[in-house]
């Protein structure tokens, strides 16, 4: 059977990818990991819940806590506040980008993957997130290709896959209810570890992916906007 190193944070676009990566075919090996966010705890049991749920093969969590010592982000520095959605009037990175967080996370799922001989990594990277965090780009999953191309060895054959990146937060809910995805065991809160606060960034866009579907959503969520 082909397998995948599936990166899961436990949040709505990861859960999606991970059913995408199971019913195209490939063992689900799991991968989570923990950088000092400030909802590690509620992550980390929604993406075990979710690799569950699709028999994952492996779950690995991994700690990336050298990214809470350099900052930067309001993710990963207390002392930053997490802004809700349209507060920050500036046009450059909002305060919730992780500098260059995702080469991080795609170097430990190439090791990964390698030690595996897996035959793919997914990653949730999509269309919404291009102007906010530029390790999301398509520029960016296409370099870090050739990157594994050039690095592993010559007996393995990786492909990175993404396969939301030119969907928006209402492309891929649409996609996970057609596949069964359960929410109700997924996080996208950058504050609360329960319940949501409803108003920060992340919960206002997918609020609003399952309004425009006309469906609640199934988690507890303090208010919204």
């Amino acid at each position: 059977m082909m397998q995948a190193v599936c990166l899961m944070s436990g949040g709505m676009d990861s859960s999606t990818l991970a059913y995408v990566a199971k019913d195209m075919g490939y063992d689900i090996l799991a991968l989570h990991l923990r950088y000092g966010q400030l909802t590690e705890t509620k992550e980390l049991e929604c993406a075990k819940k979710i690799a569950d749920s699709l028999d994952a093969s492996e779950f690995l969590e991994v700690s990336l806590d050298y990214l809470t010592q350099i900052g930067g982000s309001s993710l990963t520095d207390p002392s930053m506040k997490v802004h809700d959605h349209g507060e920050e009037e500036d046009k450059g990175l909002p305060n919730s980008y992780v500098p260059f967080r995702n080469a991080n996370l795609l170097s430990i799922a190439t090791s990964f993957a390698e030690a595996r001989h897996a035959d793919a990594i997914f990653i949730g990277v999509q269309s919404s997130d291009y102007v906010g965090y530029p390790d999301c780009r398509p520029e960016f999953t296409e370099a870090f290709q050739r990157l594994i191309d050039t690095g592993t060895s010559d007996e393995v054959d990786i492909r990175l896959q993404t396969p939301f990146v030119r969907l928006n937060k209402t492309d891929i809910l649409r996609k996970g209810l057609e596949l069964g995805v359960p929410y109700e065991n997924t996080w996208s809160c950058y504050r609360e570890n329960r319940p949501a606060c409803g108003t920060c960034d992340s919960c206002f866009y997918r609020l609003e992916a399952f309004r425009e579907l006309g469906i609640e959503d199934p988690i507890p969520y303090r208010k919204a906007l």
